[in-house]
């Protein structure tokens, strides 16, 4: 008799799979909380409370809707702490003919399963996880044979595949990207709505993980855990978004504002990357909240969240899979130096990073432009080694898996894929996060200044790092106008800016 084990990971919470279409007593399902998963990087506290929430919330659902399901806990006796120990013991218990798993979105979870399955005494079958608009290989066979991937020709052919906001072949509206029209300051104008918190107490697995050992980083209120971690959760928080801040998303989804970590931003991320939430599913909210209420929604905020959805996440995720295991390696600069210490304190006299990164350890949480343009810009000036970059975003976000997280900071943030992805590096000085925010107005450094006492790191490291790597940058055409202004100045000047650039990069973690 057939009796077959299929294996969900932490990230595979997809309700609607087929392998969900019926109840069958001839299949089994495991799911695990084990220690390697917890420990590969230092994860926030959040981030780990979410994923268990997540995973015992999407068992208890499946089990109650009539699915066999074994859960081990983290401190279950029985757990091995090993997906290959975990399956064998189950085998060897439950008498189980075959295996199956769902394809990982994680290359070294890809690998693993892949060695696991061939030792397994029993056959053993991947399916696809049913989740993504385009597969792990689109994006590698839509540019071969290119040196760079263009994301809007990828993009365009999604929505023409799909039909997202077509008319035919043809954009419904005529253009396909507004993104000129989505870059403004926070003005205060526009009330910032409060978005759904999910009030539960996680004292019990704070305190399993303790005793587990496991290390973390990040704050947590365990008497109050806010994210969604539920399939009713995620759609209540989708339907907020679109109702509530989707009408300014675009406008504002680049601002930056003190004590407000959210804004605009939808909140998703965790849902979408664990696949609570479909990516088209949420396409569709967006798209009937902007039909019901096209006055109150400009085409510009719905496009700009659809070219997130559609076309960003599907992109990066192509780019991991075609690059995948070397793009890991990949420091195109060969820079060197350790991450500054306050990357993991937030104990720093500049007040956009101190901001940036206090927020991201309380919440477990930064929108894109503080990940590329405050915490990604400072640690590509200062010439920090994209492993450690890497390590960071991986451990302190809520919604880092590595096809999301590597792609966008080796490659987008870090520029170390050497323009793969990015057309240039996303570098600025201290006049972006000025206009962009308003950080700089409380800063113990003076934004105006070069060099001198209480000069911004920013504006010294700018500029060095453009003559730093000079024979690297200086053809490329989008930043010419950085090397024209490199060429136009004055010898004394560049000298002292060099100097206090020099000086900020031996001292790192002083600053």
């Amino acid at each position: 008799m057939t009796k077959i084990l299929r294996l969900i990971l932490g990230d595979q919470l997809h309700h609607g799979h087929s392998w969900f279409q019926k109840v069958d007593a001839s299949v089994h399902y495991v799911m695990m909380e084990i220690r390697p998963e917890a420990t590969y990087v230092r994860h926030h506290i959040q981030k780990i409370i979410a994923f268990f929430l997540a995973m015992r919330a999407f068992a208890q659902s499946r089990q109650e809707a009539g699915h066999i399901f074994h859960y081990y806990a983290l401190n279950d006796p029985e757990n091995r702490q090993s997906l290959e120990g975990n399956i064998l013991q189950l085998i060897e218990k439950e008498g189980f003919t075959h295996f199956e798993y769902l394809l990982p979105d994680e290359y070294r979870l890809d690998k693993q399963l892949q060695e696991i399955s061939q030792s397994l005494p029993i056959p053993a079958r991947a399916d696809d996880t049913e989740h993504f608009l385009t597969s792990r290989e689109a994006l590698g066979h839509f540019f071969k044979g290119k040196k760079t991937y263009l994301l809007e020709s990828f993009y365009r052919d999604i929505r023409r595949r799909f039909q997202i906001l077509m008319e035919g072949d043809e954009p419904l509206t005529g253009r396909w990207n507004y993104d000129a029209e989505n870059r403004r300051a926070y003005d205060g104008k526009v009330p910032i709505p409060s978005p759904p918190l999910f009030d539960r107490n996680v004292e019990e697995l704070v305190a399993m993980i303790e005793k587990a050992g496991i290390p973390t980083l990040g704050h947590l209120n365990a008497q109050c855990f806010p994210w969604p971690v539920t399939r009713e959760e995620s759609l209540q928080t989708l339907y907020f978004f679109v109702e509530k801040a989707l009408p300014f998303f675009g406008t504002y989804q680049d601002a930056m504002v003190p004590d407000e970590p959210f804004l605009f931003h939808s909140r998703l991320s965790f849902a979408l990357n664990t696949k609570l939430l479909s990516p088209m599913e949420v396409i569709q909210a967006a798209i009937a909240a902007w039909e019901k209420q096209p006055a109150q929604i400009h085409i510009a905020q719905l496009e700009g969240f659809v070219r997130q959805i559609a076309g960003w996440r599907e992109y990066m995720r192509g780019v991991y899979w075609a690059n995948m295991p070397g793009y890991a390696q990949k420091n195109y600069f060969e820079h060197q130096a350790e991450l500054p210490h306050f990357y993991w304190t937030g104990e720093t006299r500049m007040q956009c990073l101190s901001q940036a990164i206090g927020q991201s350890l309380s919440q477990a949480y930064a929108h894109h432009i503080q990940r590329l343009m405050l915490t990604g810009n400072f640690a590509l000036l200062a010439g920090v080694h994209p492993d450690a970059v890497d390590e960071w975003y991986l451990g302190i976000y809520i919604d880092a898996i590595e096809w999301v997280e590597i792609t966008n900071t080796r490659g987008m943030s870090q520029y170390a894929d050497g323009g793969l992805v990015a057309t240039k590096p996303y570098v600025s000085s201290a006049n972006y996060i000025d206009k962009m925010s308003t950080y700089c107005r409380n800063c113990y450094y003076d934004k105006k200044k070069r060099y001198g006492p209480k000069a911004c790191p920013f504006n010294s490291l700018y500029w060095e790092f453009y003559e730093r790597h000079t024979d690297k940058l200086a053809r490329n055409a989008r930043i010419g106008m950085a090397y024209r202004n490199l060429q136009k100045m004055d010898s004394d000047e560049k000298a002292k800016i060099m100097a206090q650039a020099q000086f900020y990069r031996q001292n790192l973690n002083s600053l």
